[in-house]
């Protein structure tokens, strides 16, 4: 089960597309959205990232950061950035530790056969580092409307 809204987001630093390593205390001062998304170039996460891509202007009008979290590889990850021209930083989570760390690696069942795996979800963390929102089973189609909406309430 992910961690919950009102706590200080988790500290991490991941390579991210580039092999360079980002962390997320190099965006204080700035609200970020942190999505993580179980696998490049496969449909609903596609879906997702290509949302988040098309109201990117939106979202950096306003100052806020976006950064994918997967546990691909940065190769990967560069191959689904330039395919698709993600504008924002996709993190390589190799290992899971991160997912792990944010609550969001579990048990998964897909056609009746259960395995491990990133559970889709988002956090929007305010520029303090507090976790002020989160968003569970995340649907791809229309949550970056979604996250947009609720920037616009809460931080």
């Amino acid at each position: 089960m992910p961690i919950s809204s009102g706590i200080p987001a988790p500290q991490f630093s991941l390579p991210d597309e580039t092999g360079t390593i980002r962390s997320l205390a190099e965006f204080r001062g700035h609200p970020v959205i942190l999505y993580f998304y179980p696998k490049d170039d496969t449909p609903g996460c596609t879906t997702e990232a290509c949302n988040f891509r098309d109201d990117y202007s939106q979202y950096t009008g306003t100052g806020i950061t976006i950064l994918g979290v997967s546990p691909d590889n940065p190769k990967s990850h560069t191959k689904f950035k330039e395919k698709y021209g993600l504008p924002f930083p996709l993190l390589a989570d190799d290992g899971h530790k991160v997912c792990e760390l944010y609550g969001v690696w579990g048990m998964k069942i897909n056609y009746g056969r259960e395995y491990m795996g990133v559970l889709r979800t988002t956090f929007l963390i305010d520029e303090n580092g507090i976790i002020v929102k989160v968003f569970e089973k995340v649907k791809p189609a229309g949550h970056s409307a979604e996250v947009l909406a609720a920037f616009k309430t809460k931080v």
